[in-house]
């Protein structure tokens, strides 16, 4: 993994797309947070809190699809682009800022 520093913000390259299989999620450990990383049936990448707000769960061992992430433990489903939840009484997840670069590298970018 490398890193690369802008003005209030870091940007970690977690390597090749390839890593994150169509419709499967990974989580990743940046220095002291864990995120989970999805690539979508079709291509898209997103980036969220590693686990659930109700029992945390390990949102990257959830199925995805139809822009949803459900959580394996109890069924909860949150929108993988925003984080809020859908249809449940669960906190929003945090969401990250995730890219990929010309290379097909995945970019993650934490504030700090």
């Amino acid at each position: 993994m490398s890193i690369m520093m802008t003005p209030g913000r870091v940007i970690y390259n977690l390597g090749s797309l390839d890593r994150l299989p169509l419709g499967e999620g990974r989580t990743f450990q940046i220095e002291e947070t864990r995120i989970a990383l999805f690539r979508t049936r079709t291509g898209e990448v997103f980036a969220l809190q590693a686990t659930c707000p109700h029992k945390n769960g390990p949102l990257a061992d959830g199925m995805i699809g139809d822009g949803k992430v459900v959580c394996p433990l109890h069924g909860y489903k949150f929108c993988l682009a925003t984080g809020e939840p859908l249809g449940n009484t669960c906190g929003a997840l945090k969401t990250y800022e995730v890219s990929l670069d010309a290379n097909g590298e995945i970019l993650l970018g934490l504030d700090i």
